[in-house]
């Protein structure tokens, strides 16, 4: 869960314009500062694109905190790999 967790974390903070953002798995998206759904749609695409995986929109839904987006993600890349 390590590699993903720090990509995606990366990658929210290229979103919000902020190097120095303090995340971890129990953070909320609504909990980041100038978070919207314009943000979370950024970093589900970025993902998909460096990941090479596809979310549903229904997936996408269920995401609240970036332990939930690495969770999706490592289920994509298992199933993937299978």
């Amino acid at each position: 869960m390590i590699a993903p967790f720090y990509e995606i974390a990366s990658i929210v903070r290229e979103v919000l314009h902020d190097r120095d953002l303090d995340i971890a798995l129990t953070t909320r998206f609504d909990d980041l500062p100038d978070w919207d759904s314009m943000d979370l749609v950024s970093v589900v695409v970025e993902i998909e694109c460096r990941f090479d995986v596809q979310f549903e929109l229904v997936e996408i839904e269920r995401i609240t905190t970036i332990g939930d987006l690495v969770q999706m993600l490592e289920a994509k890349q298992t199933l993937t790999a299978a």
